[in-house]
């Protein structure tokens, strides 16, 4: 099975988006932190302008990606990537197919029927490459699920103070991680946590 690998960028007291779920903060550092441009593929093509450490990191992560695992709620945020997602097939866990999709020469698709389907059908879609899960609420799916191997975690120079939490009402915690890699980049720290699969038993006394 392909490697999955939790991608989110939050602040540093653990917010991906602020109460009026304004993420722009929390992505600046994509946009502002350098002069290296990375452009990103896809029907709907961004250039992202980064620090040199941070387009290393990046140079390294994206070429491991061959399809995407998000919720509903980053989908309609993302307009749908334009019908393709720059990292692959994108595979969006919902509760009904929006209206409008799925459309001709698109490579997103829906799934209805849990977390695990998903993830078997963006492992099988990725082939050797790795599937990156992004959205808060698909991230602690995954993790709840046991189906996570590693978490890279973009922490911006920022505090938000509220709004939403990435790691919030995690079913399984405590979960035990490996050392990390750290990348500083400018206005943001690139962390890169294995995800332990033999967990210690939890204390139920």
């Amino acid at each position: 099975m392909s490697h999955v690998i939790a991608i989110m960028s939050m602040s540093l007291d653990g917010f991906v988006a602020g109460p009026d779920d304004d993420v722009r903060q929390v992505f600046d550092w994509y946009f502002a932190s350098g002069d290296v441009e990375l452009p990103t593929g896809g029907s709907d093509p961004m250039t992202f302008r980064v620090s040199e450490p941070s387009a290393r990191h990046l140079r390294t992560l994206t070429p491991r990606l061959g399809a995407v695992l998000t919720g509903r709620r980053t989908f309609e945020v993302a307009q749908g990537w334009g019908g393709n997602h720059a990292w692959g097939p994108a595979f969006v866990v919902t509760h009904a197919v929006p209206d409008g999709w799925p459309r001709p020469d698109s490579t997103v698709h829906f799934v209805t029927d849990g977390i695990e389907s998903a993830v078997r059908r963006a492992t099988d879609a990725a082939g050797e490459r790795a599937v990156g899960v992004h959205g808060a609420d698909t991230i602690r799916q995954c993790l709840d699920a046991g189906l996570v191997d590693e978490l890279q975690i973009d922490v911006a120079a920022l505090l938000l103070g509220s709004g939403v939490r990435l790691f919030d009402h995690l079913a399984t915690a405590p979960t035990v991680l490996g050392d990390p890699t750290v990348v500083a980049g400018v206005g943001v720290t690139h962390l890169t946590y294995p995800v332990l699969k033999e967990q210690p038993a939890h204390d139920e006394g």
